[in-house]
């Protein structure tokens, strides 16, 4: 305004939060730090303590959410925090200990394999956070599954050589020819368009409430009393989850889309003709 009085611009000042909603991000960042950490055990030969904290931070990935909606403290920066952490803890830690273990036996070959490993990793969650922005909503029971092999679920299934190797000494699943393959094989099942099973959306009949309780606890004293086998089971059965959702996302998908079919004949058998004198002239014909 000429001649008058001009506005000040004050410089804009940020909401203030309560601790509460600060909580997811505060256990999100434990979990990056404890992945972190399995890299500096790796470094010492410490493989018990490596493997162990990759699994904490997974066990973590799987709370903060939770936190986040129980606490309503859902946020963007929440989301790529977690999204960097999950790379970080899932994706540079498990191809640092591979390449530490067994991989650098092969010199420049596994160093590149580590970083394959790594790579496939940040695609996949670049193409995770770009489907939740921009993909067209799913059918209901398309929810049930991951499209490849999830970010813990695959850090947990690189170590399983060192799992076995812990299990059962030395000599087999610590070669390098060994590890390089099956490391390629993981990044690539991360990346590909393979259903997987999404067990957060699996619904438990109430006659299998208590069993399930019951082998719950079966597994956790046993992974207590003998936790390399343990996991070395835990790591097969999951393998032999891929064909059965595999297959499992086919029928669904089949018996969706004959229900979509059937359900559009019912709607044309139901719809006028499109030409109403049409009838008429055929009463007058007749």
């Amino acid at each position: 305004m000429a001649g008058g009085i001009r506005p000040i611009n004050r410089p804009r000042r940020f909401k203030a939060l309560s601790l509460t909603r600060l909580v997811p991000n505060v256990a999100t960042l434990m979990g990056m730090c404890t992945g972190l950490t399995s890299i500096r055990f790796a470094m010492q030969d410490r493989w018990e303590a490596a493997v162990a904290a990759i699994l904490i931070a997974g066990i973590i990935d799987g709370l903060d959410g939770r936190l986040a909606r129980m606490l309503n403290a859902s946020s963007r920066f929440g989301a790529e925090l977690d999204s960097l952490s999950d790379f970080v803890c899932f994706g540079v830690a498990p191809a640092m200990m591979l390449y530490f273990w067994s991989l650098h036996e092969l010199g420049p070959i596994g160093w590149a394999l580590s970083l394959l490993f790594a790579v496939c990793m940040s695609l996949r969650l670049a193409r995770f956070n770009t489907q939740m922005l921009g993909e067209p909503e799913m059918p209901t029971w398309a929810y049930r599954f991951f499209t490849g092999v999830p970010a813990p679920a695959a850090a947990a299934l690189a170590m399983w050589p060192i799992v076995l190797t812990l299990q059962f000494g030395e000599g087999i699943f610590d070669s390098p020819y060994i590890v390089a393959p099956y490391g390629v094989l993981i990044a690539v099942l991360m990346v590909s368009r393979m259903p997987t099973y999404s067990f957060k959306k699996v619904k438990v009949p109430r006659a299998w409430v208590l069993p399930l309780m019951l082998a719950f606890g079966a597994s956790v004293a046993f992974l207590v009393s003998s936790p390399w086998l343990t996991l070395s089971v835990i790591a097969a059965v999951y393998f032999a989850t891929l064909p059965l959702s595999f297959r499992s996302y086919r029928r669904m998908g089949v018996e969706n889309q004959q229900a979509e079919d059937q359900a559009e004949e019912e709607d044309d058998d139901g719809e006028p003709d499109d030409d109403p004198d049409e009838g008429l002239n055929r009463v007058h014909q007749n």
